[in-house]
This record gives structure tokens, sequence and C-alpha cells, in this order.
């Protein structure tokens, strides 16, 4: 089985970002680029960056949930559980991911797909039961976004996701 979003990445190197933040603009492009696939009027990279309190060592869960917010009260953003994130990809809405070895106190886990960093989950498989996770990995310098898969097993120690749903 086989759930996917078709949905545009973005590269957090891109020329338009500010060279100041491309290390660590990795939450500011993921949110950027699940804000365009579902109201299509996001701020720009460098405008969420501040707007979301990005810093140098990335963008904290907790303020990007507070920020995201205030920018869009009506919406339902929180942390949610794998099943929830699941289910947001079914009914076509991306979730936020973050996987994050430092701050989940699981800095030996060299199994993860990423030490810390933030994707658009844009779907999902179940592979002779495995689940893979589908996301844009958001580039890299002179790299634009691409779609990798990565098993939930081997990132489940590290992985949060944020829900992002619009309440009309």
């Amino acid at each position: 089985m086989r759930q996917q979003l078709s949905l545009h990445g973005k590269s957090q190197y891109d020329a338009t970002i500010s060279p100041n933040y491309r290390n660590s603009a990795c939450g500011p492009t993921t949110i950027h680029v699940i804000l365009n696939y579902l109201d299509e009027s996001a701020p720009s990279i460098n405008e969420l960056y501040k707007l979301l309190g990005g810093t140098k060592i990335g963008l904290f869960k907790w303020r990007l949930i507070r920020n995201l917010r205030s920018l869009h009260p009506t919406w339902d953003i929180r942390n949610c559980s794998l099943k929830e994130a699941l289910q947001e990809i079914d009914a076509g809405r991306p979730v936020a991911i973050r996987f994050d070895r430092y701050f989940s106190l699981n800095w030996r886990d060299k199994k993860s797909t990423f030490a810390y960093h933030w994707v658009p989950l844009i779907g999902y498989e179940i592979r002779d039961d495995e689940l893979l996770l589908i996301f844009h990995d958001n580039g890299g310098p002179n790299r634009e976004s691409k779609i990798r898969t990565a098993l939930f097993k081997d990132n489940e120690k590290v992985l949060s996701f944020i829900k992002i749903t619009p309440i009309f």
C-alpha cells in the first residue's frame, strides 16, 4: 500500500534564501512548502525564518508550534502521533516531521536518516510489513529538494510530527 501527495519541494539552499539562514533553514523551508500546498499564500522562507524564530542551531519544535499558531490562529497546529500523521496524509495534508538525535537524547543512534532536520512528510508506503516514510529532503548546496524514503523503524526514536490543519 502506498499513499503520496503531489507536493513541490524546495531547497533550503535556494538563491532566494539569505546565505546566513541556509544551513539552518530546514524548519522554515518545511513550513513554507506545507503552507504553499495548503493555501498558496505562504510568507517567504526568509520571512518565516524570522516569524517562526529560527536560530543558527535550528528551529525548536515548541517555538515552531507557538509562532505558527500566531500566524494561523484558527488552524489545528500541534504535536501528533504517527497514526495521526498518516491520517493527515490520507486526508490530503502533509505533515512537518523532525529528525532529532540531540534533543531526543539519541545522539549515538547512527541508524537515523538525519541527525537533526525538518522535512515535509508527503506520504508513506507499507512494504513487506515495514513502514516507509516519504518526504522531501529540502535539498542541499547546489541541489534541489528531492523525494526520499526512510524506514520508520530506523528513525522511530528520533522522530516527532507536527500536524498543520486548516480549520474553515
